[in-house]
């Protein structure tokens, strides 16, 4: 049946487009585990692979920088678990996986099953700070619980016996991974926390991988660490492996080297501390003496002062001592009571009434003429102020103006005429002269021609 419309008919590259949409909307991030089979990695830096098991495959595609972060190397046939998200590649119509995360099945679950009873012995408080026993500050018998024949053991001997050859380190032997060795080290850690012998107990093992430290993430293993009496060290791999052990023990020290150098001092720092300790005790010990032998002296002499003729030589000699205070004392009270008398004497000598009568004589004569000549001087100013001032008062008069020749005019009540609207036709004014004052009456105006502005108009 042909389609009904166009718009009902789509190329490959819409209908790939449709499903690759459906695909990762319906599976946005899923895990898958199998094998791997063609795996190839180009120059470019991606990983291609197919993940595969007995009836099935699926193609995919790891690409850079996230496959240079793969912490195994892939190989054919390895069975891993990997996550990823289901889409489709357009250009070909391929089904395949986008992976951003991939392991090795086996290592997988055993971190799962590590991260699920570390959860719960951690709820239970098994790894709280508030359990953890102190260690001590000089152990002097350590138990290393380790395998005989490792690295780890001769590691933890030289260091000891290089820091503090003094202390004990015995090695208690154990298999340190396989079946059944995380019972045999749980066993021995019993055995050695309960023959009371040892100050610490440390568990040692080299570096592996998950499933060869995997004997020290028993969870039995973990509940003996925690219930012993003994302090417990746990120096397990390297410093970024980690193990239940690690958090059940009092202490976790990132290899079995770190954990012997913690348990014990360094040699040449201890004598130094010694050394310091003895020099301080010699310090000690001859204040101590010093101190002895002063309260011995001081003994000797009350025992001496005890004797009737030391005690009457001693009051004797007090007695001398008090008589010549006396007489120092007696001398200079009266040599201090002569020297007052003196200056008194001195004093009424000098205030004698006739002496003081003679003085005051010469001073009134020597000040007898300063009045009159202060006077005088005081008249002169004042005389030369007085003529400046009058001369500045002529300067200023109109009286002054008028002996020149000028005349004020003014209105029988005293107002000064200045302008002619000032003076109404046959009005009396009087005119200032400089020896006298006239009469005038006004005849009249005549305002067209100019008439000086001065109110003073010469005659």
């Amino acid at each position: 049946m042909p389609p009904s419309s166009p718009d009902d008919v789509l190329t490959p590259s819409q209908l790939n487009a449709l499903a690759r949409n459906v695909l990762e909307d319906t599976f946005p991030l899923i895990w898958v585990e199998g094998e791997l089979g063609n795996l190839s990695r180009p120059s470019s830096g991606h990983l291609y692979m197919t993940l595969k098991d007995a009836r099935a495959q699926v193609r995919c595609a790891m690409f850079k920088p996230k496959s240079s972060w793969l912490k195994f190397a892939p190989r054919e046939g390895v069975r891993v678990l990997a996550r990823g998200r289901l889409t489709l590649y357009e250009a070909r119509g391929d089904y395949q996986l986008v992976l951003d995360h991939m392991e090795e099945a086996g290592e997988g679950a055993l971190r799962r099953a590590f991260e699920e009873l570390k959860a719960r012995l951690a709820a239970e408080g098994l790894f709280d700070r508030e359990r953890k026993r102190e260690l001590p500050r000089f152990a002097r018998r350590i138990a290393v619980i380790t395998s005989p024949s490792g690295a780890a053991v001769r590691d933890v001997l030289s260091v000891l016996a290089r820091r503090f050859p003094l202390v004990e380190a015995e090695v208690l032997p154990v298999p340190v991974q396989g079946e059944g060795a995380a019972a045999q080290i749980a066993a021995m850690l019993q055995r050695a926390d309960a023959s009371q012998r040892y100050d610490v107990i440390v568990l040692a093992r080299g570096g592996g991988s998950l499933e060869d430290l995997w004997a020290f993430n028993d969870e039995r293993l973990a509940r003996t660490i925690a219930a012993a009496s003994v302090p417990v060290v746990s120096a397990i791999g390297h410093e970024t492996d980690f193990s239940l052990s690690d958090f059940a023990a009092d202490l976790r020290a990132p290899t079995p080297s770190v954990a012997a150098e913690l348990l014990v001092p360094q040699r040449e720092d201890l004598l130094h501390r010694l050394r310091n300790l003895d020099a301080r005790l010699c310090n000690l010990q001859a204040q101590r003496l010093r101190q002895a032998m002063q309260r011995s002296d001081r003994a000797g002499l009350r025992l001496n002062a005890l004797r009737p003729q030391a005690r009457l030589a001693a009051l004797r000699s007090r007695q001398q001592e008090a008589w010549r205070r006396l007489e120092q004392a007696w001398s200079l009270r009266v040599e201090r009571e002569r020297a007052r008398l003196r200056h008194a004497d001195a004093v009424l000598r000098a205030h004698q009434p006739q002496r003081r009568i003679a003085a005051l004589r010469d001073r009134l004569n020597a000040l007898a003429p300063r009045p009159r000549n202060a006077i005088a001087r005081r008249l002169r100013a004042e005389e030369l102020r007085l003529r400046g001032l009058a001369r500045s008062l002529e300067a200023c008069s109109p009286l002054a103006t008028v002996a020149r020749g000028y005349a004020i005019l003014q209105h029988r009540d005293g107002r000064v005429v200045r302008r002619v609207a000032d003076a109404a036709a046959g009005e009396r004014l009087t005119a200032r002269v400089g020896d006298g004052e006239l009469r005038l009456r006004v005849e009249a105006d005549d305002r067209d021609e100019p008439v000086p502005s001065q109110a003073a108009l010469p005659l």
